[in-house]
């Protein structure tokens, strides 16, 4: 079975504030970087919304079909998102609720989906997506 590897985060400034969600999928053959700013959330909503992003861009790439015979493993450094997405956390947040709905939707198209809860060090490029738009550097 074919594996994808995906790394996925989000953040924002002053929680809440402006934030923004970066996305390294690893195709084996290369590897894709999305980046996208997504308006005003906290750094959970973010999280959250990083990982929308790259289910339904991977669904996007691949069609439904082709999921079925692909394992997805999803690599995120929040260990809260991380823990409610594999179902040991309670969501007591209502827009994290409606965030998880979301996801789990998307879910069910990715049968061989794995979540891997990871330290921040690895995480170092979806970071650095991230930070790339929130912490852009004013000329004037």
């Amino acid at each position: 079975m074919r594996e994808i590897k995906v790394w996925t985060d989000g953040g924002s400034l002053n929680n809440p504030g402006e934030s923004a969600i970066g996305v390294v999928v690893d195709f084996g053959d290369r590897k894709n970087h999305y980046k996208a700013k997504v308006g005003i959330a906290t750094n959970n909503e973010a999280e959250y919304l990083a990982v929308i992003y790259a289910l339904k861009k991977l669904r996007e790439i691949l069609g439904k079909k082709k999921l079925k015979d692909v394992k997805v493993i999803l690599h995120l450094d929040s260990e809260l998102v991380g823990n409610q997405l594999l179902g040991k956390y309670k969501i007591k947040e209502e827009k994290l609720q409606k965030l998880f709905i979301k996801f789990w939707n998307i879910k069910i198209d990715f049968p061989n989906l794995e979540i891997k809860i990871i330290p921040r060090e690895e995480n170092k490029i979806a970071d650095k997506l991230v930070k790339s738009l929130l912490f852009v550097k004013k000329l004037f």
